[in-house]
């Protein structure tokens, strides 16, 4: 199981968390923010990846941002099959429109088969993740993140994840 959770691992956070706020109030007076990410992932033993991460959010003042995202992975290799579904609110302060702080709570529901001895196993992990990093306006209303957030839940003999540090990168367009 902690080889799946290795190589789930950067896949499953590299695009998972965007993160983003309207800048400028003068020209939108929308509140809500979406982004999200979509992944791919080839390896060794034929193993193929694939995941897709929504959010939704909504700007409570101009530097305050609070919503829910999730992320749905699917990975497949000539050893074993998996599936992970996360769900959970997050909340973010952006501060002069470049850095941001983050908090995300994410419950995520797993399925394992091991192909090989055929074994299935089912799991359910929670995880809290905070961090900050850098955010760039690319374009109207779009913005690319780049982060880092730790898991404050993680705990080294008892998690799916083989780690608690996870890096991120995201693209997000808010309307």
């Amino acid at each position: 199981m902690k080889k799946l959770a290795i190589f789930l691992l950067p896949f499953l956070f590299g695009l998972s968390y965007a993160q983003v706020s309207l800048s400028t109030p003068t020209v939108s007076n929308n509140k809500w923010t979406f982004g999200g990410g979509l992944g791919l992932n080839f390896g060794s033993n034929k193993s193929f990846g694939f995941e897709v991460a929504p959010r939704v959010g909504y700007r409570l003042t101009n530097d305050l941002e609070a919503g829910v995202m999730g992320s749905v992975n699917w990975q497949s290799s000539d050893y074993y099959k998996s599936t992970m579904v996360g769900v959970g609110p997050f909340v973010n302060y952006y501060i002069a429109r470049s850095f941001y702080i983050s908090g995300n709570l994410q419950h995520y529901f797993i399925n394992y088969k091991d192909k090989y001895y055929d074994y299935k196993a089912t799991a359910e992990e929670t995880a809290l993740y905070l961090g900050g990093g850098y955010m760039q306006k690319i374009g109207n209303n779009s913005y690319l993140q780049l982060g880092v957030m730790y898991n404050v839940l993680y705990k080294e003999n008892n998690s799916i994840f083989s780690g608690g540090l996870v890096p991120n990168i995201g693209f997000v367009v808010g309307l």
